[in-house]
């Protein structure tokens, strides 16, 4: 089962989909030599938002916590990838330490917890889960709702090695994004950390990112000859905004009114006869926080309380001071009636699949990534690295293979990024 595409909506879409598939060793090959001068994350997802006219990623998170919601078919995929990436980066590991968030509630967030770590093993590597929460002071297992278990052990740091009681490992994989800051005990480690601590979401900033994912694919739509605003979003940032004290809405208006008018003026160019609008939101942090829908800048100077309140704060009762003002992207594929949107997933540069995430409580130019009780994922049933040219341009497999190469855009610009944080 697959979401559909609103057929109406599929002309500039449909060309996209064909010159991606007309050029897939072009493209295979304009990647290749990329990963010759960037190292990719060790693990990455990308949520994308398909409009029927523009295809484009919204988010790109390098602590990726969905693996329990991929094709269980794709796992020997992960596995290979896990090589890869653990054979140039530390070929002699035998042992890996998880430190994941501390989310010890979050049955879903377990679940993805056990499934990387069952990757993570089959690729060769001794886990063991050390959790930076202050209770753990020993091993605690937990049970899941799935019948699986995970046991969490408490952090042991001697020198500038970390590990768990009896386990000195090679590398130190975060599946934790840092949101309230680096803590000491991973400060100044000996071990390879992976990503990175900077990587972080209080160091890491989505502006950032879709800086470099700019550069990136303005150069990958110079080689297939197509506009860059295809696959690329508008966006502008606020820096010293204070929602609760009206701080900075002047500049917030200002940008969003700046981002509708180029918004405005391609869906002139290219007939698009939906409202343009904005997606408001804290320019770090994930879990869907902080976000609005915006197509009209008076609407960001008369906020209610409420609202404020919901813009205020992220992820562990942060504040926000910075804001992305993005080009909203509609979504207008749907699995009975529910929006949908796709998630890739990578490890190292390979994709190793994805799912659709749906919710029915959404609209169409709204954030998807939101609490709800309907939220469901829905799991591809093609990895996206094997199109068929055989078949129309928009099939299931090549439509997977057009996510896939767009989520390698979005890596590869990470990995700039992350290159460009290093200097």
């Amino acid at each position: 089962m697959v979401p559909r595409l609103t057929t109406a909506l599929k002309g500039p879409l449909l060309d996209l989909e064909q010159r991606i598939l007309t050029a897939q060793p072009t493209i295979e090959h304009w990647f290749r030599t990329q990963w010759q001068e960037h190292t990719p994350p060790f693990y990455s997802s990308v949520d994308l938002r398909n409009s029927g006219f523009k295809l484009a990623p919204v988010d790109t998170n390098l602590f990726p916590g969905g693996f329990n919601n991929l094709n269980p078919e794709f796992i020997p995929l992960c596995v290979h990838a896990v090589q890869s990436a653990v054979e140039k980066i530390c070929p002699e590991a035998r042992g890996l330490l998880l430190v994941p968030e501390n989310h010890t509630r979050n049955q879903f967030y377990l679940q993805n917890l056990e499934q990387l770590a069952r990757i993570l093993r089959q690729a060769g590597l001794n886990v063991r889960i050390g959790s930076l929460l202050p209770e753990i002071t020993q091993p605690t297992t937990l049970e899941l709702a799935n019948g699986g278990s995970i046991t969490l052990e408490p952090l042991v740091r001697k020198g500038n090695r970390l590990g768990v009681a009896d386990f000195d490992p090679c590398v130190v994989l975060l599946n934790n994004d840092l949101s309230s800051g680096a803590p000491d005990i991973l400060k100044d480690l000996e071990q390879t950390v992976l990503p990175p601590l900077l990587a972080g979401w209080y160091n890491r900033r989505k502006s950032g990112h879709f800086a470099a994912y700019r550069e990136v694919s303005r150069q990958f739509a110079e080689l297939l000859g197509i506009d860059p605003w295809m696959i690329d979003p508008y966006f502008a940032v606020c820096n010293q905004v204070n929602f609760h004290e009206k701080v900075g809405e002047e500049c917030l208006s200002s940008q969003v009114d700046l981002v509708l008018t180029q918004i405005r003026a391609k869906y002139a160019e290219y007939g698009v006869k939906q409202d343009p609008f904005v997606i408001v939101k804290a320019d770090a942090g994930t879990y869907g926080m902080g976000i609005m829908t915006v197509k009209d800048a008076s609407e960001v100077r008369d906020l209610n309380r409420k609202q404020r309140n919901k813009m205020a704060v992220v992820k562990e009762g942060l504040q926000v001071s910075d804001v992305l003002v993005q080009e909203g992207v509609y979504s207008f594929e749907d699995l009975n009636e529910a929006v949908a949107e796709p998630v890739v997933y990578m490890i190292d540069r390979y994709v190793v699949g994805g799912f659709y995430r749906v919710h029915t409580d959404r609209g169409v130019d709204e954030n998807l990534n939101a609490p709800g009780m309907r939220f469901s994922p829905l799991a591809f049933d093609s990895c996206c690295a094997f199109p068929n040219p055989d078949c129309a341009p928009d099939d299931t497999p090549n439509r997977f293979y057009a996510y896939g190469v767009v989520g390698r855009l979005a890596m590869l610009a990470a990995s700039v990024e992350l290159e460009e944080m290093h200097q």
